[in-house]
């Protein structure tokens, strides 16, 4: 095992574990009347809510790598068994389902095989969003959700009297606001300009510092580089990023002087 598989197994823990921890710790909060009249108990929520959705998030990105077998490269078996634990956790996904939907998206990307993409330029972005999770969400799948969302509330109510507020909070909220990050970080704006009149060939990337990346969506706006080498994990993007741009800059200077001799 090479060290960026050390690496991303010791993060998918890290995650998973934090995922985790959180859920036990907010979902035994008592936010009842006396609580919620405090200022810095809203401020409290909202990190949490934030931080269970960035790992939430996590978990998805976690599933992706296993997708692409780069969780556990020599072990097919268990980068699978990770991969199922991370998206059943994420939200009762299936994992071949999802393993045939990405495969799709990569090698039919942008087209109408694409179950990520939404050809129509004239529908919006709530359009897109919607035929997004149609691509990932069955019958089987919510009822597994609000099944394991209903034994979280009534383990909650158990250990605090309004516990069904905590699953909302902390569990319904973030899985919703997660949904929503991955679609607009690694979908609609990478691919978006690839449904334009002036199609472009491959998807884009976002110009965001890599502090800015993790924080939007664990360098899934690095798109391009991630369809140019699908074999990388989540972490080494920014790497790809970086080399990807240094080849590029000697383009984009021979591109300037060139137009500079036209002005």
């Amino acid at each position: 095992m090479n060290a960026a598989s050390r690496k991303g197994l010791l993060l998918a823990a890290l995650i998973t574990m934090g995922w985790l921890v959180s859920l036990a710790g907010l979902l035994s909060w008592d936010l009842n009347a006396t609580q919620l009249a405090r200022p810095w108990v809203w401020l409290a929520i909202f990190i949490g809510v934030v931080g269970r959705t960035l790992l939430q998030t996590g978990l998805f990105i976690v599933g992706h790598d296993a997708m692409h077998g780069v969780l556990w490269p020599h072990c097919r078996n268990r980068n699978a068994l990770l991969g199922r634990i991370a998206l059943g956790l994420y939200a009762a996904l299936p994992y071949q389902a999802c393993c045939r939907n990405h495969q799709h998206h990569h090698l039919f990307t942008a087209s109408a095989s694409d179950p990520d993409f939404h050809g129509d330029p004239a529908a919006g972005a709530i359009a897109w969003y919607a035929r997004f999770m149609a691509g990932y969400l069955t019958w089987g799948q919510m009822g597994r959700l609000l099944m394991g969302w209903t034994v979280l509330a009534l383990i909650a109510c158990r250990l605090a009297p309004f516990g069904w507020l905590n699953v909302l909070l902390f569990c319904t909220l973030p899985l919703l606001l997660s949904s929503l990050q991955l679609f607009v970080f690694g979908t609609y704006l990478p691919h978006r300009g690839q449904r334009l009149p002036q199609r472009r060939p491959h998807a884009d990337s976002l110009e965001l510092a890599p502090w800015l990346s993790l924080l939007a969506c664990f360098h899934f706006g690095y798109h391009r580089e991630h369809h140019d080498a699908p074999t990388l994990a989540w972490f080494e993007l920014p790497a790809q990023r970086r080399r990807s741009r240094s080849r590029l800059s000697p383009r984009l200077a021979s591109l300037l002087r060139e137009r500079a001799q036209f002005t």
